[in-house]
Parts: C-alpha cells; sequence; structure tokens
C-alpha cells in the first residue's frame, strides 16, 4: 500500500528544491523558454499549494478539484454533489474568477488560511438580491487584501462527509488568461482530479491534455462524462473507455451522467440524486475508507515526488541554455570591442589621426597654427577615431548576433549620437590631464634649468602629435627633446602614453559596458542550473 514520508529531513529537501526553482529564471527569449517558465510555474503550484502541505499534513481532508471545459456542467456538478447552489452555474458566470471550495464545517479550519493554495486570497460571497458579491473573509490580514490576486471563496455544508473538500475550478479552456492559468494552478493543488467533459467534447484536445498530464504525475483521478443522450449512453462510454484504454489510462474510473433537463448548457438547476450516486459515493469512500484515503492522498503526492526526477533536468536544461546564451553574447560584444580596441591602438600608431584639420595644423605649427588649435584639432581627431572604432564594434556584433533571438532583448541598442557625446567628455578630460602633465613636466625643467625655456601649451600640442601621429609626427617627439631635454621627453611621453591608453580603454569599456548592462542585470549564472541538479540529488536521496 503507497504511504506518505513526512520526515522532516525529506520536507527540508524539498523546502530547499522549492527555493531553487522559484530562484530560477528564464529571461531571454529562447526557443523553449515560454515552456520552461510555464513548467517553473505550474512546478511551483503543484511544490506550494499541493504537495508541501500534504506532506505537512497527511491527516488533512482529501481536495477533488473538478475541472474541465466551458460548458461541461462542472458546477452543477459540485451543487449537485452538496444538494445546494455553492457555486453559480451557467454559460455566463459573474464568479468564474472566484473558484468555490465546499467542505463539512469542522474541516473549515483546514482551509480558511494559508495550508493550502497560499497565493490566493480567501473571500466569501454572500447573496443580495439574487446577486452576487466579492467580500473579503475574515482571515489573518496580510496588509494587501485590496491587490489583484484571484480569490478563494469557502462554503461549508454538513451534507458533504468530514475529510472530503470538493472545489469547482474556473474553465481550463477560458477565454481570459488569467482564468486558464487559475485553472492549472487549482488542479495543482488537487488530491482527486475530477475531469469533467461531455458526449460531444470528450475527444477534444483541452480534457486530453489534463488527462495525458494526470498520467505522468501518476495522480488519483476519475472522469465524468456528462449530458450523455440516453440512445447513445453505451456508444460514448465503449468509445471513451477506448481511448483512455490506449492511453494507458484504462484503470481510471468512469462515470456518465444522462442529458437531463437540469443539465442544459446555462442551466442552473440540480441534477437528481441518482444522477450523481455513483460518484459522490466513490468520493466519499476515498475519504472515509483510511485504505483508500491514504492511497489517493500518497499516490497523488508520490506521482508528483517522482516526476520531479524528469522536470527537473528539463528546467536545468533550460537553465543551462539560458547561461550559454548569455555567455556566447557577451563573449560577441567582448571580441568586438577588444578589436575596436586593437584598431585604435593601431591606427594611432600609424598616425591616422594626423589627418584633415589636424594635418593642417600640424604643418602650420607654430607660424600659421597655434598650440591650441593644434591640441583642439588632435583632441577632435582622436574623438573621430574612437567613434569610428565603437561603430566598427557594434556593426561585428550586429552581424555576429543576427539571428539570435536573444540579442534583442539582451542587448542595449547602438546610440551613435550618445558614443559621440560621451567619448567627447572622456578625450577633453584626457586632454585637461595632459596639459597638466605638461605644466608639471615644464615646472621641473625649469627648476632645474635644463633645455630650452618651455612653453606648457606648446609642449602639450608636441606630446599630443607625438602619441597621435605615429611616423608622420616624428619631428615632435625631437622638439620636445630639445625642448625639455632626451630624459623629461622620454619620460613625458610614457606618461602620455599611459594617459592615452587609459582614455582608449575607458571609452570602449563605458560602451561595450552600455551594450551588455541589460544581461548583466538579468544575471543570467550557471548557478541555478547546478542548484537545480544538486537540490533534486538531495530529495532523492532523502526519498
Amino acid at each position: 500500500m503507497a504511504t506518505l514520508d513526512v520526515r522532516p529531513r525529506l520536507l527540508d529537501a524539498l523546502s530547499a528544491l522549492r527555493d531553487r526553482v522559484d530562484a530560477a529564471r528564464f529571461p531571454l527569449p529562447l526557443p523553449g523558454a515560454v515552456r520552461a517558465r510555464r513548467n517553473r510555474a505550474e512546478l511551483l503550484a503543484q511544490l506550494d499549494d499541493y504537495l508541501v502541505p500534504r506532506l505537512c499534513a497527511p491527516e488533512a481532508p482529501l481536495l477533488a478539484v473538478v475541472g474541465g471545459s466551458t460548458g461541461a456542467g462542472k458546477s452543477t456538478l459540485v451543487n449537485s454533489l452538496v444538494g445546494r447552489r455553492v457555486t453559480e452555474a451557467g454559460v455566463l458566470r459573474p464568479t468564474t474568477h472566484v473558484p468555490v471550495l465546499v467542505c463539512h464545517p469542522e474541516d473549515h479550519h483546514w482551509f480558511a488560511g494559508p495550508r493550502v493554495l497560499p497565493a490566493l486570497r480567501r473571500v466569501r460571497v454572500p447573496a443580495r438580491d439574487g446577486l452576487l458579491e466579492d467580500v473579503p473573509l475574515d482571515v489573518t490580514p496580510t496588509g494587501d487584501e485590496d491587490d489583484e490576486r484571484p480569490g478563494l471563496r469557502i462554503e461549508t455544508d454538513r451534507a458533504l462527509p468530514r475529510g472530503l473538500a470538493l472545489l469547482d475550478a474556473p474553465d481550463i479552456d477560458s477565454l481570459v488568461a488569467r482564468n486558464r492559468e487559475l485553472a492549472a494552478q487549482l488542479i495543482c493543488a488537487a488530491d482527486v482530479w475530477v475531469l469533467v467533459t461531455t458526449a460531444t467534447r470528450y475527444a477534444d484536445a483541452v480534457p486530453w491534455h489534463l488527462l495525458r498530464a494526470a498520467k505522468e504525475y501518476d495522480v488519483t483521478l476519475v472522469t465524468v462524462v456528462d449530458r450523455v443522450p440516453h440512445q447513445v449512453t453505451g456508444e460514448v462510454a465503449r468509445q471513451f473507455g477506448a481511448l483512455l484504454e490506449a492511453a494507458g489510462l484504462g484503470d481510471v474510473p468512469r462515470f456518465t451522467i444522462p442529458e437531463l433537463p437540469e443539465s442544459v448548457a446555462g442551466g442552473s438547476g440540480l441534477l437528481p440524486v441518482t444522477a450523481v450516486a455513483g460518484l459522490r459515493a466513490w468520493l466519499i469512500q476515498r475519504a472515509q475508507d483510511p485504505a483508500s484515503r491514504t492511497v489517493a492522498r500518497a499516490r497523488t503526492a508520490n506521482g508528483v515526488l517522482a516526476s520531479l526526477g524528469s522536470r527537473l533536468p528539463g528546467l536545468a536544461g533550460a537553465a543551462a541554455g539560458q547561461h550559454s546564451a548569455a555567455v556566447r553574447l557577451l563573449q560577441r560584444v567582448e571580441d568586438a570591442y577588444a578589436r575596436a580596441a586593437d584598431r585604435v591602438r593601431r591606427d594611432a600608431a600609424a598616425g591616422e589621426a594626423l589627418a584633415g584639420d589636424a594635418l593642417t595644423h600640424w604643418r602650420g605649427h607654430p607660424r600659421d597654427s597655434t598650440s591650441d588649435e593644434l591640441l583642439t584639432a588632435l583632441t577632435n581627431a582622436f574623438v573621430a577615431l574612437l567613434t569610428c572604432a565603437v561603430d566598427a564594434a557594434d556593426e561585428e556584433i550586429a552581424t555576429a548576433c543576427a539571428g539570435d533571438p536573444a540579442a534583442g532583448a539582451a542587448l542595449a541598442p547602438r546610440d551613435a549620437e550618445g558614443v559621440v557625446a560621451r567619448t567627447g567628455v572622456a578625450v577633453r578630460y584626457w586632454r585637461r590631464c595632459l596639459e597638466e602633465l605638461a605644466e608639471e613636466e615644464v615646472r621641473e625643467v625649469r627648476s632645474l634649468e635644463r633645455g630650452s625655456v618651455a612653453d606648457a601649451d606648446r609642449v602639450a600640442a608636441l606630446l599630443a602629435a607625438a602619441l597621435l601621429g605615429g611616423r608622420r609626427a616624428h619631428s615632435a617627439g625631437e622638439a620636445l627633446a630639445e625642448t625639455l631635454g632626451a630624459q623629461s621627453a622620454l619620460r613625458l611621453r610614457e606618461r602620455g602614453g599611459a594617459m592615452l591608453g587609459t582614455c582608449m580603454e575607458r571609452v570602449l569599456d563605458t560602451e561595450r559596458d552600455r551594450r551588455t548592462a541589460p544581461l548583466e542585470a538579468l544575471d543570467v549564472t550557471p548557478d541555478q542550473q547546478v542548484e537545480l541538479i544538486a537540490a533534486l540529488s538531495v530529495l532523492q536521496k532523502e526519498r
């Protein structure tokens, strides 16, 4: 006989695994990411709403969730099992967004608090002039009763035996996405799934999706085919049974409810007691017979536990895919900007900056062009050199990432105007540092009375030309040596070269980091995969 193992170490391992699942994120729009997010949400729902609460309180009432397609007759079925209207039936349901849980009054405490379905706020819906209105239930305040979380209405009735609760879930194929998600969440909280379909829809894809999930998780399942015309009862039962058998679900209990005036679409009456007697007896027997009760709750709990062995590796694999894509994108950006840095160094050494306006001022210096004009022209040329390198890097990234679905969401867009502005600020700061360096060196030369009378502005302009002009400005180095002395000129060029390199690195690093900032903010690391597998390993050992 199946039993529930509720050892504290098992619960600790399960709680640790739950935290790892909760921490997992799949932000990059990769193939399979949507499925991974959906699987994560479903797994969290099962852990939070069912498995952990059930293992912590195995003596709690069995929860039978009645689910199915729109118009299948779920609410009418729940009302008929209870013997009075506890949930609104019909095509247009004013309380569709508020699922209803019905239990014996002495079992109310099990569901009034957050033990099961903790994410749902508890509400009561009193009748007022024939209408239903949502009103917060008096439970321990959470401080956010006015939030948009879906609610859960709890009804009590002595017609239900102790140890059994029924939950009328929203339609699993509702046109409202929130209702579909809520229906899936509620089903994940069930000890027993009661799948309701109709004589005309039992072969539809929607109920079979649930049936396949039930088989995968080995849950305690019962099916109800509603509104079956008397003349085709045998044929429907035979065909539906054959479909279940082919799906490996031949041992699932099956009940049929005949087509009656009370069960027509949009009806709000109660079905005759005889119409639901078989299902009611089956549910009561599961709740009251100790052996059947243990089997029902343990089978579902153990089924969910066993399914973790196949579901967690899938999540871990998706996390690994996210990390791999993030590393790939980062590497492409890193490589592109590393090549941009090499390009700037190569172009500076070749004197590419000493062209156009800068070359004109260099040739006219000092007779036809002042030191300030030359330094300004060289500063502008350095800005152009850097922005061209950034543009080339961004173009390389765009080419490398073409067709990569993660790039658009994880990399900041190109910003040509912003690059020019930011680079201009950085290069102007470099110029000020260069001028201060020249003044410092000139003061030292004058204090030691070495070299000719030096002018700081001219020294700064010559230094910039020597650093950016390459072989085209070899005379700039000679002029520095004549002005400051060979040793001072060499020291000045070394320090100025370091400043030039720092400026280049600052500009390129800033642009690279700007492009990768959205990806870095996603914090896609390999830890998620490792922690999921490790938590699963610990849980499997405890089982």
